[in-house]
């Protein structure tokens, strides 16, 4: 009998994860879900949230994620994001910087600049926050 399942994580920039996993619980907008080898099949929308994987008994990934869907078949979880950070990838130092930046681009009157790219980098640099907060109160 397996023991673990294939996990695939992808955001629309790239394929975050792939790779074996004892569990996967993730953000499913009706509560968060365990997934193990031969789960049924399922497929839930997900809310914004940590997707943590078990890889082994010493081992667990986190991932952040702005929601999406995720797919379980018996042996493989699919999650599919629009954006998926790898936890121990998200600079809190340059998430402000950026922050502050797009914040000084975007009250500035005076500047001619790209008014959707700051827009797009403040996002951006939100989001890295977000996920910095939210992995911190699950590992706390």
């Amino acid at each position: 009998m397996a023991t673990t399942l294939h996990v695939d994580i992808v955001s629309a920039e790239a394929d975050i994860f792939s790779g074996l996993a004892e569990m996967v619980i993730a953000p499913a907008v009706q509560g968060e879900v365990g997934i193990l080898p031969h789960h049924a099949p399922y497929l839930t929308p997900l809310s914004e949230g940590a997707i943590r994987l078990k890889i082994d008994s010493n081992q667990e990934e986190s991932f952040y994620i702005s929601g999406g869907m995720l797919e379980v078949q018996p042996h493989k979880v699919t999650v599919l994001s629009d954006t998926a950070l790898r936890a121990h990838d998200i600079d809190e130092t340059a998430a402000l910087e950026a922050k502050q930046r797009a914040e000084k681009l975007l009250s500035d009157k005076q500047t001619t600049f790209n008014h959707a790219t700051a827009q797009a980098e403040l996002a951006e640099a939100m989001l890295q926050l977000r996920a910095i907060d939210k992995l911190r109160k699950i590992q706390t």
